[in-house]
């Protein structure tokens, strides 16, 4: 073979690859032709197989002995054929190959590849070696290699073979016995091998990326609706678009995630958690509290229609038991400061740290005292107990482990009451869909009270806390709670934490409240409105305020009696009849005894006025006229009164009782009844030296001396 010296550009471009030189492009001309078998021993095929795939190339018809033949155009073959055809025209000198160092640039998945393909081969050449029929040999070979009973650890790396392939890995190998000869020619770069161009992919990013989050296949087909448009000659075919779109994902996930679902699925999904060391703080140390609307129905205490309540906890962070919780209507203040107050109870200890939600109730004023800690009077009641609070980013639930619990409470606990109700319309029970007249007919409608579901949610917490502790797998959560070290508490520190509230007017039967009544004896004799504090969590007592917020009394439940006690109920209704009746009579005692007190103070004689009984004679007695002058000089007023006792026919002298004064309209009066009887105690005294050092004394003292 030789060159056309007409047309011969030698240039040489030394590439270096795997430790070797190759040149590139020699010899370039677009008018030389190959024949079919020098194409075939570039691409490692027979002749006939060249023939067959004429189509694929430029070729023109030459005459050659006995018929008619074809050449192919040198250009139009494959690239990496063209430079082996140059190279073999150009002598290169032998160049000491370099020691391989470590080929990192080749994936270990191709290596492994590779190394399977080697022994496969070497197999296949030594028990080959002993055949006659090699031909046979190779068939009944690649049927039981194929069938994965010859060789398994060989066929799960690289799969079936053919004896094309076999022939072809004998070629490259040779006598050689370096595995690197079979790596497969995969490409590995970071970018996409795809047919598509910029503007294609721009076009499609568009709908791929857009927020609205397009199908992949409505993606592709209104990319190729737009391409159409623009009068493009060639559109590519929707499996490339969507082998890009694959790629594309695998690869820019982060900008996928974000530019289709957000930020918080960006945080969620691709951005790396921050481990924390639990190790580090202790039981009972810091309390993570969140809010959750409970996913099944309870009755409404107020109301008594099903409706869906809120759970407020405080979960213990080491332990992740859930030491206090709260079950109310809504999510507020008042319902976290008795959830905390019930956590703190159960704790036997007061936290550190509380871990909170970012919600307005969490960030109510009560807690932190107003926005300015400055402002006098305005403290709240963490700050109050020593509490340091920490307030989670908002849309972050990583930040809350209580979430993981409450997630667990769903699915092990709120799932199995008859009441469940799904935590969304995707996934409601099948009763509460259309037209279910089979799930409605075999449902159980039982709606459990607040009460009720305290009682439940207290047995599967028992179920809960017997789990190992997802922080120590050598202890369950309830040993690791057993293990705070607990202070003494005052359970009366606590009560401003009772927040829930409402006004209510004292009856003779004390305070209805829920449809119960709560008394205490010192309510007994009042009739105003006071206000109640209370907690749903435990009904069975009040707390009893003034208007003016003064502590009166805590009012227990009362309990209703048995109507016939003494002839068909028990010994404890009979004592509970007769613990009743007596404090009836107590009461009643406490109330005469404070009358009789009451009308043993003397009479006050204030006006005076004797009416004389009938003599013996039959004479009708005089009633004297006490004639009232006011001290400013007004009018006289002459006034009758009839005294509340007659006289008899004797006066009894009044006797002197130094406990018991009666009232005295003006300081004079006062005055002259200390000089007729004298000063009793040092408040007389005092009195009456104050007195004297008075205008109105000085001016009676002149008016004597005057007479």
């Amino acid at each position: 073979m030789c060159l056309n010296d007409t047309k011969v550009v030698n240039v040489y471009l030394k590439h270096f690859h795997s430790s070797e030189f190759r040149a590139i492009n020699v010899g370039m001309d677009n008018e030389k032709y190959i024949t079919i078998k020098e194409l075939a021993e570039l691409k490692g095929v027979s002749t006939r197989a060249i023939r067959l795939s004429k189509g694929k190339y430029i070729t023109r018809e030459i005459t050659v002995k006995g018929g008619k033949s074809f050449e192919i155009l040198l250009s139009s073959i494959e690239p990496e054929l063209q430079e082996k055809y140059y190279s073999k025209l150009v002598l290169i000198p032998p160049i000491k190959q370099l020691p391989i160092i470590a080929d990192f640039h080749k994936q270990n998945k191709a290596k492994i590849i590779a190394l399977a393909r080697f022994d496969l081969v070497n197999l296949w050449k030594e028990q080959r070696k002993q055949q006659a029929r090699k031909n046979q040999f190779d068939a009944d070979f690649l049927n039981v290699y194929n069938a994965n009973t010859l060789y398994p650890e060989i066929y799960a790396k690289i799969g079936k073979v053919s004896i094309g392939t076999m022939q072809r890995w004998k070629r490259i190998l040779g006598n050689s016995k370096n595995y690197e000869l079979l790596i497969p020619r995969y490409h590995y770069e970071n970018y996409s091998r795809t047919k598509l161009d910029e503007y294609e992919k721009q076009i499609f990013l568009k709908f791929l990326l857009h927020p609205n989050k397009f199908s992949i296949g409505k993606a592709i087909s209104l990319t190729q609706y737009v391409l159409k448009t623009h009068n493009r000659e060639y559109i590519p075919a929707a499996p490339t678009f969507r082998r890009f779109a694959n790629w594309y994902k695998a690869n820019y996930f982060d900008r996928w995630t974000l530019l289709r679902d957000g930020e918080k699925a960006l945080k969620e999904q691709v951005i790396p958690h921050i481990k924390r060391d639990i190790s580090k703080i202790e039981v009972g140390e810091v309390l993570v509290a969140d809010g959750k609307r409970l996913n099944f129905q309870v009755i409404n205490p107020f109301t008594g229609k099903p409706c869906r309540a809120t759970l407020i906890g405080f979960l213990d962070w080491k332990s992740t038991a859930l030491v206090g919780y709260e079950i109310m209507l809504e999510e507020n203040t008042q319902n976290i400061a008795s959830a905390l107050r019930n956590a703190i109870l159960n704790l036997g200890k007061i936290p550190k740290f509380v871990y909170l939600d970012n919600g307005r109730a969490f960030r109510g004023k009560y807690f932190l005292g107003s926005a300015n800690f400055n402002e006098i009077g305005l403290k709240g009641i963490y700050e109050k107990l020593g509490i340091t609070t920490i307030f989670a980013n908002p849309y972050n639930a990583r930040t809350k482990v209580i979430e993981r619990f409450f997630l667990e409470m769903q699915e092990s606990f709120e799932k199995l009451l008859p009441s469940y109700i799904g935590r969304s319309i995707e996934n409601k029970p099948a009763r509460l869909k259309r037209n279910e007249k089979f799930h409605c007919a075999i449902h159980t409608e039982f709606i459990p009270t607040i009460q009720q579901t305290i009682q439940m949610i207290n047995s599967w917490l028992l179920y809960k806390n017997s789990l190992p502790c997802p922080n120590d797998k050598s202890k369950t959560i309830q040993e690791m709670f057993n293990g705070v070290n607990k202070d003494k508490i005052n359970d009366n520190e606590l009560d401003d934490l009772m927040l829930a509230q409402e006004i209510k007017t004292i009856s003779s039967q004390g305070i209805r409240f829920l449809n119960s009544w709560y008394f205490n004896d010192a309510l007994y004799g009042i009739r105003q409105k006071v206000i109640i504090k209370y907690s749903l969590f435990d009904l069975s007592y009040i707390n009893i305020y003034t208007m003016s917020g003064k502590f009166l009394c805590r009012a227990d439940r009362i309990t209703l009696t048995h109507p016939l006690a003494h002839y068909t109920g028990e010994i404890e209704d009979i004592e509970d009849y007769k613990q009743k009746i007596q404090k009836q009579k107590q009461l009643k005692n406490k109330t005469i005894k404070a009358c009789k007190e009451f009308l043993n103070i003397e009479d006050l004689e204030i006006l005076k006025c004797d009416i004389e009984d009938y003599d013996q004679s039959g004479e009708k007695a005089t009633c004297n006229l006490i004639e009232s002058k006011h001290a400013e000089g007004k009018e006289e007023v002459h006034t009758a009164v009839v005294s509340s006792k007659i006289k008899k026919t004797k006066e009894k002298p009044q006797k002197y009782n130094p406990k018991v004064k009666p009232l005295f309209r003006t300081s004079r009066e006062k005055y002259e009844y200390l000089l007729e009887y004298g000063c009793t105690c040092n408040e007389d005294r005092a009195w009456l030296a104050s007195y004297k050092k008075s205008k109105e004394y000085l001016e009676y003292e002149t008016q004597i001396c005057t007479y």
